[in-house]
């Protein structure tokens, strides 16, 4: 459970050669994808070359009714985006899909990750006299598609030229008049995936479970550097020039839900992987295992099966609170922590405890988990997280909070972080066994944020200008 980090976003969208009430299907998708934003969602369609659009903050089912879903009812395109502001604030001017007009028709766009050269594009459209309404990369990638479709034959080739542009992380769709095109970085950060529906129509999505929602199926993962365009025409492919490919480790040990495949790995088999070399890695003698619900648990089944230590659900969970970390602000995640988790006693008292969780940042969490578990009878208790420790910012998605609040940063040893939060001792999955959850992938992994070491160049002061510009918005 993260007491600071930030997930990113998801994205969705759907043609079908006839029209029909896409938009319903693409609010199940949202729904699916629910788990990878939680502040804000939006949806588009596209009726006879016109586009139309309904968004808002909050949940999938607090933003859309029957009677705004009914008014999105005719199209043969659409396309969804649920939200975390890893860059640009909560305000509506920032909530996706990001519809355009431009001289050549109209543009609508999603857009899960952030670019690290943002605000070198939004100074040059701004000296030219553009005028930003938001603060969110998606404005500065959408702006930058417009201009190069004045001067391109299409908007596949706008968006080929647009990539060679930007960089960093992104895993977009966009709806012209007449098409979806998917488009992923050259690196390929953050997963985006390809569905048939059983009428021939395709699904692009950001992870494989919400094409299995709506009762599609998915075919196959969209390549780093690759543009998928889908129209009256079918399906086009354009490959352009890959780099090194690196999805975010982050994938496999938190962000998908458990029921995805991303880059050919099962991320519940992958979870599982995870407790079972932790187990290895670092053993201790317990009476039981628990994981923090909902993101430990599975590690935790894995760590209890390799090591013979029974497992045991410590936790009951709230399940009408969102998870803790999506808070923006810290004194609100705080808050929530004490009415999210009730221990179950009968597990944990007079014993000594395993609990498997998937990451600490900050430690503040983690050390009111390990209160409570103590307050209810235990008689020790060891933390082993399924991720290496948190000691460098990500600048592609995932909103790391800035070294000095980083509790791995602050504090020299891992025994004076297990003494910190109150833990009989404390181990972390090393970064070589986290690099093996990608067990069925030729796919490497970008650990940046374990490692300090980036798949592309960082310019830090455009990032720590856009980190500090957040700040000022909040």
């Amino acid at each position: 459970m993260f007491d600071n980090i930030h997930e990113e976003c998801g994205v969705f969208g759907i043609y079908e050669n006839e029209s029909s009430n896409l938009a319903q299907e693409v609010y199940l998708g949202l729904y699916a994808l629910q788990h990878r934003g939680q502040e804000a969602c939006g949806i588009a369609i596209c009726d006879d070359g016109v586009i139309l659009s309904h968004k808002g903050v909050g949940l999938v089912s607090d933003v859309f009714s029957k009677e705004n879903l009914n008014k999105l009812n005719h199209s043969n395109m659409a396309i969804g985006h649920v939200r975390y502001s890893t860059t640009g604030s909560n305000n509506i001017n920032n909530v996706q899909p990001l519809v355009v007009k431009h001289l050549k028709g109209n543009l609508a766009l999603v857009h899960n990750g952030n670019l690290t050269n943002a605000s070198s594009i939004r100074e040059k459209f701004e000296l030219e006299g553009a005028i930003f309404h938001g603060s969110s990369d998606t404005e500065d990638i959408a702006y930058s598609i417009v201009k190069e479709r004045i001067s391109s034959k299409s908007i596949e080739e706008a968006i080929e030229k647009t990539m060679a542009t930007i960089r960093g992380a992104y895993s977009c769709i966009a709806m012209s008049p007449s098409k979806i095109i998917a488009f992923r970085d050259p690196i390929g950060f953050r997963p985006l995936c390809l569905g048939i529906t059983n009428t021939g129509g395709y699904v692009i999505s950001s992870e494989s479970c919400a094409i299995d929602t709506i009762g599609a199926k998915f075919i196959r993962d969209i390549k780093p550097g690759e543009i998928v365009v889908i129209s009256k025409d079918g399906l086009k492919s354009i490959q352009t020039k890959p780099l090194d490919r690196k999805i975010c480790i982050f994938e496999y040990i938190y962000f998908s839900r458990e029921d995805s495949i991303v880059e050919g790995s099962s991320i519940y088999q992958s979870r599982l992987l995870a407790g079972r070399l932790l187990s290895h890695e670092k053993p201790v003698d317990a009476d039981v295992v628990i994981g923090v619900p909902d993101s430990g648990i599975t590690a935790a089944l894995g760590y209890s099966r390799e090591s013979g230590i029974p497992f045991e659900y410590g936790f009951v969970k709230n399940k009408y609170i969102g998870r803790s970390f999506i808070k923006p602000e810290q004194k609100d995640r705080e808050s929530t922590v004490q009415i999210k988790l009730n221990v179950i006693k009968k597990s944990v008292n007079g014993k000594r405890v395993i609990l498997v969780d998937d990451s600490i940042v900050r430690g503040t969490t983690s050390a009111r988990i390990v209160k409570l578990l103590k307050d209810n009878g235990a008689k020790e208790v060891h933390l082993r997280v399924s991720a290496p420790p948190f000691k460098y910012p990500c600048f592609f998605g995932t909103d790391i909070d800035s070294k000095e609040n980083l509790i791995a940063c602050k504090y020299d040893s891992v025994d004076e972080i297990a003494k910190i939060i109150g833990a009989d001792s404390l181990a972390y999955l090393s970064i070589e066994n986290a690099h093996k959850l990608t067990f069925n992938s030729n796919c490497k992994c970008c650990d940046g944020c374990f490692s300090g070491c980036y798949p592309i160049e960082i310019d830090y002061n455009q990032k720590k200008n856009k980190f500090e510009n957040k700040k000022k918005e909040k």
